[in-house]
């Protein structure tokens, strides 16, 4: 199973896609544990706030892995990580703690540029087109700082659709060549046992 991460700036399409993908490709998605948190506790943030945001994050991709074990779905939809509060922490209070970057990578990820307008939802901080464009570079430089392999998404919704669906088919076809190889591999060796 490979997984895949949303990732980018607010109100950049990542949230809707990654539940309509997930409906399209028959797989799990993790949602974004930070807006479930911001609606619950409040959006004036502290790093203990992030840090537990991550730590939820963690969590529930650690839970949909373990649920789609058993019926091995080539993906797993990852709507942000902690590489993302990494980007948080380093947009609100200029620094990156080291957890942040400790955790798990997903095998790619999806960099959404902030190129489509933006939408006040209640949750969302960085409205502003220069704030916007500073978040959307840290967010980038995120993935470059963790090393991670990534796939920039921009465009109006119907070309950052296209892009998604194409990766994302991909990344399919690869998981199912992988899982089909280690089938393979499997059967030869108890074959020579």
């Amino acid at each position: 199973m490979r997984t895949i991460c949303f990732h980018g700036a607010e109100s950049t399409g990542k949230s809707t896609l990654a539940q309509a993908m997930a409906v399209r490709f028959g797989c799990s998605w993790v949602p974004e544990y930070g807006r479930k948190y911001c609606e619950m506790r409040g959006t004036n943030l502290t790093m203990d706030d992030l840090l537990a945001i991550a730590r939820g994050q963690d969590e529930a991709r650690n839970l949909a892995i373990q649920k789609a074990a058993a019926a091995s779905p080539p993906l797993l939809l990852l709507d942000t990580d902690p590489l993302m509060t990494a980007a948080w922490a380093q947009m609100l209070f200029g620094e990156v703690p080291d957890e942040l970057l400790a955790y798990p990578k997903a095998d790619l990820y999806l960099a959404f540029a902030a190129d489509v307008p933006w939408v006040s939802d209640g949750t969302r901080f960085f409205g502003a087109e220069s704030t916007r464009e500073r978040f959307a570079a840290i967010a980038e430089d995120m993935l470059v700082r963790g090393r991670v392999p990534f796939v920039d998404v921009s465009g109006d919704w119907a070309a950052r659709e296209r892009t998604v669906i194409e990766v994302l088919t991909a990344q399919a076809l690869t998981a199912q060549a992988l899982t089909a190889q280690a089938l393979t591999a499997q059967a030869e060796t108890a074959i020579t046992i």
